[in-house]
């Protein structure tokens, strides 16, 4: 990753849907371009994060595994689509 994330948002602990509405959430307080950090031990983050970001038009830029979780860099793309 180039720069440091704009957010960390540490979810662990939580369980779906929780990890991925935080996420949201910090997505919309940060600025296209920039990336948030979502640390979350829920097994499940590993595929709701990504679809999460797939169906908003935002990138997943990183999943690496931590601390007996995963650490998700996702970057802020341009605005995410009404439904």
């Amino acid at each position: 990753m180039e720069s440091a994330p704009a957010l960390v948002i540490d979810a662990r602990g939580h369980r779906c849907p929780v990890p991925t509405l935080r996420l949201r959430k910090a997505l919309e307080q940060v600025e296209p371009g920039q990336c948030v950090l979502l640390l979350a031990d829920d097994p499940m983050a590993r595929v709701d994060v990504p679809h999460f970001a797939g169906e908003t038009g935002h990138r997943v830029a990183e999943v690496r595994e931590a601390d007996g979780g995963f650490a998700f860099t996702v970057e802020k793309r341009g605005a995410e689509p009404r439904s």
